[in-house]
């Protein structure tokens, strides 16, 4: 396939170093998905209930602000499309961004960071914020030590 994106939601940095090795791996170009309000690390508090993040997520209608709509996702055949797993599933900023824009007709590419929780319901969540003809294919969860050789090989597996 032609032109790669990886757009990615980072909180913590960890997501944010697996994208930026992913699209060096893959030879795609690397978008940051910003909140309009950025996270604190007591937003971010998941034990706590009345925390920003434990909000959002208790509300899957809820879409948090994104600080910018300038990717120029036309140009771009497959977009890997990366979160940290929250709740077992994407932050609700992630269907914020894919609502952004027009994914019709491109492969969607999920790759997640977790300490241990797997994709759960994220592919599922996910289409409805998207056209019915753009394709989203569940990636793989990665712990954040993966190395530029691993991820090469995980793109190649896909055949893209």
């Amino acid at each position: 396939m032609g032109n790669k994106l990886v757009a990615y939601f980072s909180a913590s940095g960890v997501t944010g170093n697996v994208a930026k090795t992913l699209a060096e791996a893959a030879g795609a170009d690397l978008y940051e998905i910003k909140p309009e309000v950025p996270y604190t690390k007591v937003d971010l508090n998941w034990q706590d209930k009345k925390a920003r993040s434990t909000i959002e997520m208790n509300d899957k209608s809820y879409r948090p602000a994104i600080a910018d709509k300038d990717a120029d996702i036309k140009k771009y055949d497959v977009v890997f499309v990366g979160f940290p797993v929250w709740w077992y599933v994407a932050p609700t900023i992630i269907n914020t961004f894919l609502e952004s824009y027009d994914f019709s007709g491109k492969t969607i590419v999920l790759f997640a960071t977790s300490g241990g929780s797997g994709f759960g319901k994220t592919e599922e969540n996910l289409k409805n914020s998207v056209s019915t003809s753009t394709v989203i294919k569940e990636g793989k969860v990665f712990s954040g030590k993966q190395t530029k050789a691993d991820l090469a090989a995980w793109v190649n597996s896909l055949g893209i």
